[in-house]
């Protein structure tokens, strides 16, 4: 016989925040589909979808695991330069592009996991910093592939072929689904992670490692596939960026990157699923609404930055939810 307590809850009709969070991709999917008629142009809205890509990957390593990197950057501008260059250099379809973008990243991620893992706390971070420079100068000093500081020109895709259709990706509306696609796999795979026994592993190590390792989980083979799978999904954002620009500036791999992953994860929300998402969708509407008038809008950026870590440390979509659920 079930406590009253257990029938209780088995009885009480489920809400609509449970529906979603057990549908989560769909939820997620069901919004961004109508996302960009929501916002001033469609630039601005394929924008927040890569860069909210990019926030997912550095999410699943920081607010979920959490380690603190300071070292993204290094997988989105590899991935962005791995993606243009075999557009621009050798001419190659879109589909061969960006998978190959995803595994330079991957490779980098393993070998920076590597050596990473080692360390912990601040020391991880600072690791993480030293060996993304490494890979910023790498990449500035093969000027004949990336053209340097001017970074690498050319990658122009005008079209998308698909079995008995072209889409033409110059037009924005058109490019924003197609990211899209891309943006809900992506989730998906996320979503499933985390639903298995091994994102119960990763949440373990990050409330308690001491105690994840007591219970015989192997804590640094868990921490290098997180960093991996981590660095795969920056990447993705990073090919994506190099298709949507049709540049990719050496900018993508400087350390400010690094540090936009991480306002955008702290704005949204870290540790949830859909917050990645707010955090960067509010850091590119400040960034957008504010250069306007002033060319400091870092200025008012970090001011609301501080504002959140300081009055709410679960980010936009994290207060929101507890605020919904109270």
């Amino acid at each position: 016989m079930k406590p009253l307590s257990v029938a209780a809850a088995e009885s009480r009709p489920e809400s609509w925040m449970d529906l979603a969070a057990r549908h989560r991709v769909v939820a997620a999917a069901l919004f961004l589909i109508v996302f960009p008629w929501l916002m001033p142009y469609e630039a601005l809205a394929i924008n927040i979808l890569i860069y909210g890509l990019y926030a997912v990957g550095f999410n699943l390593l920081f607010g979920y695991l959490g380690l603190l990197s300071f070292g993204h950057a290094a997988f989105f501008g590899a991935g962005a330069y791995a993606c243009g260059i075999v557009i621009a250099h050798f001419g190659g379809p879109w589909f061969l592009a960006i998978p190959v973008g995803v595994l330079v990243a991957a490779a980098i991620a393993v070998v920076m996991g590597f050596l990473a893992i080692r360390t912990r706390g601040i020391y991880f971070a600072m690791v993480t910093l030293a060996l993304s420079q490494c890979v910023y100068y790498l990449f500035y000093q093969a000027t004949d592939w990336t053209g340097g500081e001017n970074g690498l020109r050319g990658v122009n895709l005008r079209a998308v072929e698909l079995p008995g259709i072209s889409l033409n990706i110059l037009d924005p509306t058109i490019k924003y689904y197609f990211v899209l696609a891309f943006v809900v796999l992506a989730l998906w795979v996320i979503s499933r992670i985390l639903a298995s026994p091994f994102g119960a592993v990763i949440e373990a190590i990050r409330e308690r490692e001491a105690r994840a390792r007591a219970c015989g989980y192997d804590v640094a083979r868990t921490k290098l596939i997180t960093f991996v799978i981590s660095g795969a999904l920056c990447g993705l954002a990073g090919a994506l960026s190099a298709i949507h620009l049709s540049i990719v500036p050496i900018e993508s791999l400087h350390y400010q990157m690094s540090g936009i992953a991480v306002m955008m994860a702290l704005l949204g929300g870290m540790g949830t699923f859909f917050g990645p998402f707010i955090g960067a969708a509010a850091f590119l509407l400040i960034q957008d609404l504010t250069s306007l008038w002033t060319e400091h809008w870092q200025l008012i950026a970090g001011a609301v930055f501080i504002i959140f870590v300081l009055f709410f440390p679960k980010g936009i979509w994290g207060s929101l939810l507890e605020w919904v659920k109270r």
